[in-house]
Order: structure tokens, then sequence, then C-alpha cells
């Protein structure tokens, strides 16, 4: 089998990789063949791969199966190809429409690093906890630059985590209440960076309770941020994944009472945003920093706030809640938001290493089957259509 791992060609660039030098090395130990588009934008140099023995060569139409990370822009896509990359469609977004329909029109086999999980429904491969990680990095970063008595440097400006660890050692934070939602990776992996900044975990009813000295997170799973339509009691977090159109948001306890939200959900169109326009301009809110790590843009969003992707470049815009437009950051009516949509690309390396050990370990495998249930359940295009799993987007693939 012949892979090609594909120069990333959306903009802003993303520097991570699918697989590494190393690993490359280790798969055409084990016969696989491998050729890397040359770039200058990854986060191992071309000549890395080379010295790994890897072919490095802008030519990769006899590979079998080319691997990136971002979107493929469409006048990049080989016909009749087999592609793994995340495409954002499986939520109808709108700015992916054509990408989807290309796929369709040129004969594409897509496979989505999103929807590739286990017979359980669990994923199998994701950047969730470095976009996790980089994301309560960078809340914290944003706070400093709003109230000025404590300095972080960027992510991106450290060679990699241990780096950043050792500038969490001498840094610290003033008093502050951050709100964390989520239980899945990328809520594990801010949950992971703000503890080792040395802040202290707290319940959500103390959160809600008590005042602090230092600076406190609580982690709020479903059942602290939306509650029934009908009034019943709540009874699980799956009945709130598997109907989220019957839950609204009980998220207003916190509005008064957080400085800063980490948002670290899995979002469902259906459910519930975890407040409103009307809610940003009343007298009480409190909120100041939001770093949106689902990032899913208003109006489809459960953050309304959320306006569009901000970059690694210029990661930070404000909201203004009074007037619901975007205005400068850092202002006194401001709420300040950071949404960039590729995290992980902050933390390449440690990022890329982690992510090319899971394609390794769960998705090469089934590549040489000759049927794989992992791979059919992820396929979202083939033979000029959609895949079995994802007929509910042929309204989406029309244009309607």
């Amino acid at each position: 089998m012949k892979i090609g791992i594909i120069r990333e060609g959306k903009t802003p660039p993303d520097s991570r990789v699918t697989l590494t030098p190393t690993q490359c090395a280790t798969l055409t130990n084990q016969g696989y063949a491998i050729t890397v588009q040359p770039s200058t934008g990854r986060c191992y140099t071309d000549q890395a791969y080379r010295d790994a023995g890897i072919t490095v060569d802008e030519d990769i139409m006899d590979c079998d199966v080319l691997i990136g990370v971002k979107e493929v822009p469409i006048d990049q896509l080989i016909d009749g190809k087999t592609y793994f990359f995340f495409s954002h469609t499986i939520k109808e977004q709108a700015y992916n429409q054509p990408l989807l329909k290309a796929c369709v029109d040129k004969g594409i086999r897509l496979i989505d690093y999103e929807v590739l999980t286990d017979d359980r429904k669990a994923r199998l491969i994701a950047f969730g906890r470095f976009a996790g990680m980089v994301g309560a990095h960078n809340a914290m970063w944003t706070y400093a630059q709003r109230i000025g008595t404590f300095d972080l440097p960027r992510m991106n400006s450290l060679e990699d985590y241990a780096a950043a660890k050792a500038v969490y050692n001498d840094t610290s934070l003033p008093a502050c209440k951050i709100a964390l939602t989520g239980t899945g990776r990328v809520a594990g992996g801010a949950a992971e960076v703000l503890l080792d900044m040395g802040v202290k975990r707290i319940s959500p009813i103390d959160f809600l309770l008590n005042t602090y000295d230092e600076a406190v997170f609580t982690q709020l799973n479903s059942f602290y941020y939306v509650k029934r339509k009908d009034g019943a009691v709540f009874d699980s977090a799956q009945d709130f994944y598997k109907n989220p159109d019957q839950y609204e948001s009980d998220f207003h306890h916190l509005h008064g009472i957080a400085d800063i939200m980490i948002n670290g959900i899995y979002w469902d169109n259906d459910a519930p945003a975890f407040f409103t326009l009307d809610d940003i301009k009343k007298d009480h809110w409190n909120i100041k920093v939001i770093a949106d790590v689902t990032c899913d843009i208003a109006p489809v969003t459960s953050i309304p706030t959320t306006i569009k992707a901000s970059t690694i470049a210029d990661p930070v815009f404000g909201y203004d809640r009074l007037t619901d437009k975007e205005s400068a950051p850092y202002q006194a009516n401001s709420i300040d938001m950071m949404t960039v949509d590729n995290l992980p690309n902050e933390m390449p390396r440690d990022a890329s290493e982690a992510f090319g050990g899971m394609f390794m370990d769960h998705i090469i495998p089934e590549l040489s089957k000759d049927s794989s249930a992992i791979l059919e359940r992820a396929t979202i295009t083939v033979d000029g259509g959609l895949g079995k799993h994802f007929d509910y987007l042929s309204d989406y693939l029309a244009g309607k």
C-alpha cells in the first residue's frame, strides 16, 4: 500500500503532520511505501523525512491513500483517491458545502477523522486533548492581557509543553474563577493545563457558593448547564445527548460568578446555547473572557458571541455586549473572545506525535482489511455519492 502525506493547503496554514518522520520510518519497515509532498510549513522539515529514509516528492498520483490534517482546497483534490482529513461537513457547515460536493463529483472516498469510532462510538483518533491544552493556556493569556497583573508567553513561542510547564512554575496567577465545560478529551486537556498552572479544582457547588483568594476552576458536565424543558428531573447525560432538543440552558447561575469560561464540549446543533445575547446585556454579567475551543460559528453555536474563528496570529477579538458588534478586545464592555479553530497547531510537535501514534495503532491496520466497519462508519463520500451513514447530508449536499 502506498500512502501519501499531502501538503497542507488551507489558509491560514497548519504546521501539524499526520505522521512524524520516525513514525513514517516505522511504517516503511513494516512494508508500507510512503511519499511526502514537500512543504516549507511543517513542524518537521522535508530533510527530516529524507533523513528517516522517506521519499519526498511532489508527485503523489500513484499513492492509494492520501492523508492530511485540515480541509483540502477543492482545486488540489485528486479525482478517485481515498482521503483522510478533517472535513468539517458532518454538522452541515455551510462554508464547506462546496468541498463536500466536490468530493462527490470527483468520486473521492472521503474518510473523516472526526467520525472514526469503535463499536461503542468512542472516537479513535483526535487532536482534542491538545486543543483543550492550548485553549486553557490562551484563556489565561487573554485574561493576562486584559487585567495586566501577570504575564504569560504565547504557547506557540515555546518549544514544547515541557517548556510551558517550566513557565507555569514561575507564574503567579491572580484570584479568579474559571468555568470549564465538558468532560471529554478537550476538557481533559484544559483541566490538565489549569492544574499544571496551579489553579485549584473545586466542585461546582463550591464554585457557586464560596469566594476564594486564589485562582480556582470547576469542570461542568451537562447536569450543571442544562435542564429539561418539561421540568422533569435531569435523569442522565445520555438522555441529553440523545434528545438535546428537549433541554434548555441552565447556565445562568454562572453568568455573574465566573471571570473566565473555557468551552470544551461537543455541541449538537439541536442543543441549547449556554446564554443569549440578551443575557450578556444584564448588569450582573461578569464573564470577561471566553475561550471557545468548540468554536461553532454563530448563529448555530453554543456560544452566541462566537461570530467568527480567530487565528493564531490574531487570537482575540472583542464582542461588545451592549451593541452586539465586534470590537477591539480588552474594553470595559467587551467580552474577549478567543476562538482559534486550529489550536493544536500551537503545539505542533506534541500534537502530531500523539495523533500519528493513534493513526498507526487504530487506522493503519484497518487499511489492509477487505472490509472495515471502522472505515465504513467514517466514510462520508464514496463512489460518487454519500456514505451509507451520511444520507442525512443529502439536502446539505444539494445546497438546500
